[in-house]
């Protein structure tokens, strides 16, 4: 599942508007709608502090190299 979805769908069972989640995370609604629609290049600090409102978080690991 890709961020774009997961973040639009995490938001919604949570019943948070964009305009919310740009109030309750500090994050411009323009980079909340870019993100929601698969644009933009957000930070790692961005990432969290929307992960930490929508009750999520971010994982990072390395990917098993294809043989």
């Amino acid at each position: 599942m890709d961020l774009a979805k997961t973040m639009k769908e995490r938001r919604s069972f949570l019943r948070m508007t964009q305009q919310d989640l740009a109030d309750f995370s500090q994050i411009s609604l323009a980079t909340i709608k870019d993100m929601e629609r698969g644009k933009g290049n957000p930070s790692l600090s961005t990432l969290e502090k929307i992960a930490e409102i929508l009750g999520m978080e971010v994982c990072l690991k390395i990917k098993e190299p294809k043989l």
